[in-house]
């Protein structure tokens, strides 16, 4: 039943990326198992649980002992290699399309508050953050970013663009640049229209009183799909970290498993 988080090609994956365990300076108990941890981390991603109730039976150690894993990978920086590495995979197989892309945010509580939340506009000011997604044409997670929920969402928009990791594509050749970028009116402005110019991309932003946000809203469901999927990840639902960086990691390792998942649908 465990194993069934973290299959073999999961696994495979990840394995290569670890960062090796530091010495212990005097003898002690043996090192937890890593492939066990990160069986805790998918579980409490998936199911959101706080660590203290991770059954340590189960999987052989303890929350705590998982957090600090999760914690680790994160500044070594595994879920971003990881997920570019998947991207890479999938771009070979001709399963990624950046002949247009799409960008939306979704806002979560932020129960212990801590950094990159705030007061959220939709939710009578109570604290939170907002989990802001860049998406292929497929709706594969490119990239992602966290903010506090007061944050405008015209302002991830060129950091997302410009943090698309170069994908390698059928003809072996890598492409970073999408063709086209669609967002709601949110994204509206001259500034955001004129910078992707800039970057050869065409926009494909609905202006208020000028385009229809149906036709345009034609291509940019996949995004609205994809945060849908996000949220299916329990722990992604509501923010239970108070430290950024590991909410971050959890948000990267959760657009990871959706990559897995479009890989290999009959395992993940």
């Amino acid at each position: 039943m465990v194993r069934e988080l973290v299959p073999d090609a999961f696994w495979q994956r990840v394995a290569p990326l670890l960062p090796p365990p530091r010495p212990k300076k005097k003898p002690g108990r043996p090192r937890a198992d890593d492939r066990a941890a990160l069986e805790a981390i998918v579980f409490v991603l998936r199911s959101g649980i706080p660590w203290e109730m991770l059954p340590r039976k189960q999987f052989g150690l303890s929350g705590m002992t998982a957090w600090r894993r999760l914690e680790e990978w994160t500044r070594a920086g595994v879920w971003e290699e990881l997920q570019a590495r998947l991207l890479d995979e999938l771009g070979l197989r001709g399963k990624v399309d950046l002949s247009r892309t799409s960008i939306d945010s979704s806002s979560v509580r932020a129960l212990k508050r801590g950094p990159l939340t705030g007061p959220n506009p939709t939710d009578r000011a109570k604290a939170g953050s907002k989990h802001h997604l860049l998406v292929e044409a497929h709706g594969l997670p490119l990239t992602e970013s966290v903010t506090a929920a007061n944050v405008h969402d015209t302002h991830e928009l060129f950091p997302l663009v410009d943090s698309v990791p170069a994908v390698r594509m059928p003809s072996g050749q890598r492409r970073f640049r999408p063709a086209k970028v669609h967002g709601d009116k949110a994204y509206a402005s001259r500034k955001n229209r004129h910078g992707l110019r800039l970057r050869g991309i065409t926009p494909r932003i609905a202006r208020p009183g000028v385009e229809s946000k149906e036709r345009l809203g034609r291509c940019r469901w996949v995004v609205e799909r994809t945060l849908a999927w996000k949220n299916q990840l329990r722990r992604l639902r509501v923010r239970d970290e108070r430290r950024d960086d590991v909410h971050f990691g959890f948000l990267v390792l959760g657009c990871c498993v959706m990559l897995l998942r479009r890989l290999y649908p009959d395992i993940c």
